[in-house]
């Protein structure tokens, strides 16, 4: 197969318009025209260009049945969603596990990559400033240093080789870097850019320790498609979608539904467990006012809240300006609620609180749940901690996220608790 075939994605990440060659690639990986993008390295496209607003090409591999397809695909936003062009189509017999492994460990190695299109524009990095670097040419993002004889690197761009251990410097925030990198083929054969790792100029680069740091990253892109098309089938087959269906049956899906929503929770909490323990986390200081975000938040989950027949009251929110980083605040709000509501007994009420005392302004919620024990009370915030198997799902992450963003902030999250007489989780960030 040849040629290039045309689709677009709307702005629900939905293949609406698909062209023979892609439709059938979409029913192979398990959805029908009209659903989510199926297949998760063009998914990933389509949600990069629609977010950056650009034009982004790159050569996938796809899985097709028990072949690969080596695909070109071009992803464009416009008003709609994106405009997909997928060309290539070269179709070769699936790679053993070993040699799979092996090249997943050769992608991933180093802090961090990067990637360009045909033209030496860089099309993604993974730097935590990398998104103002998307578009601009591989020269202007890095400043390639010269060891004392001729730059190697040059020769290898040059002549489309791989190059390797290059030392270089990230121009946006002056990082010493050493850089290796790969050249891209397209499915027909023709050059199609880099794609290369970064690594700190002051650490070996070791194939163990790569795998581990690594690790989050790969099982997020190996996971992530797979529990999305769980989630819509089970929702299609718990709604009788295709036809009247067994009562047990139906429930059989959303028990399988929810399976699948808690592991998406999982690996959501891993990736943001390897953003937040970066040491060049440094978030937002903007002028925020706590009680208009608690409320937000509020109106966020009542939806979830009347499910359980719990109350969200917020008559005690006061104004309460505040600097922090307005996203990461709403992330921590909407985990401490989400937490209360997992707790909270029906027909009992959870309570937001605002005050500003000193220099710090804080918001509280309270629940009237079985409480914590005081020798529990900093157990809560440790990673992977549940101390109780009851009460839905969760990574138990959530809390060393949120107290870790807090602190970022200048700020920090406590919690007051007496078994049997509820938890109050108190966010603390410097007044404005």
């Amino acid at each position: 197969m040849s040629g290039l075939a045309q689709g677009r994605v709307d702005r629900q990440g939905r293949l609406v318009e698909a062209e023979p060659p892609l439709a059938r690639l979409q029913e192979s990986a398990g959805a029908r025209l009209g659903q989510p993008v199926a297949v998760p390295q063009i998914a990933m496209l389509a949600r990069l260009s629609q977010r950056l607003g650009l034009l982004v090409s790159r050569c996938v591999v796809a899985a097709d049945g028990a072949d690969n397809l080596d695909l070109w695909v071009e992803a464009k936003p416009d008003h709609e969603g994106v405009k997909l062009s997928v060309g290539g189509w070269v179709r070769r017999p699936n790679q053993t596990a070993s040699s799979e492994f092996l090249d997943d460990v050769a992608r991933t190695r180093g802090d961090w990559h990067w990637e360009t299109d045909v033209a030496m524009r860089v099309s993604a990095i993974g730097h935590a400033q990398g998104e103002a670097l998307v578009g601009q040419s591989l020269a202007r993002v890095f400043r390639f240093i010269d060891d004392g004889v001729d730059l190697p690197v040059l020769d290898a761009l040059a002549a489309r080789r791989s190059f390797d251990a290059q030392p270089a410097v990230l121009r946006q925030t002056g990082e010493a870097l050493r850089l290796s990198g790969q050249p891209l083929v397209d499915g027909g054969g023709r050059f199609a850019g880099y794609r290369g790792q970064a690594f700190g100029a002051d650490e070996p680069a070791s194939a163990k320790d790569d795998v581990i740091t690594a690790f989050p990253d790969r099982l997020e892109r190996a996971m992530r498609g797979p529990l999305d098309r769980i989630i819509d089938q089970a929702a299609l087959i718990g709604g009788k979608g295709e036809g009247p269906l067994r009562h047990d049956y139906a429930d059989y899906a959303g028990d399988i539904g929810t399976a699948a929503r808690h592991l998406v929770t999982v690996v959501d909490g891993l990736a943001e467990l390897k953003e937040v323990e970066r040491d060049d986390v440094r978030p937002r200081s903007d002028r925020i006012d706590l009680a208009g975000l608690g409320a937000r938040a509020a109106a966020l989950l009542r939806v979830r809240a009347a499910e359980q027949q719990v109350r969200i009251d917020v008559a005690s929110l006061r104004p309460a300006l505040a600097i922090g980083d307005e996203g990461r605040v709403m992330q921590i709000l909407v985990n401490l609620l989400g937490n209360a509501l997992r707790h909270a007994p029906a027909g009992t009420d959870v309570t937001l609180s605002t005050a500003v005392a000193g220099d710090r302004a804080r918001l509280t919620i309270s629940d009237m749940g079985a409480g914590i024990a005081r020798e529990d009370h900093e157990r809560v915030f440790e990673k992977f901690i549940r101390l109780t198997s009851s009460g839905g799902s969760g990574s138990g992450l959530g809390l060393y996220i949120a107290r870790r963003l807090a602190r970022a902030m200048g700020g920090d999250v406590t919690v007051s608790s007496t078994p049997d007489q509820g938890a109050q989780f108190t966010l603390l960030v410097p007044a404005a």
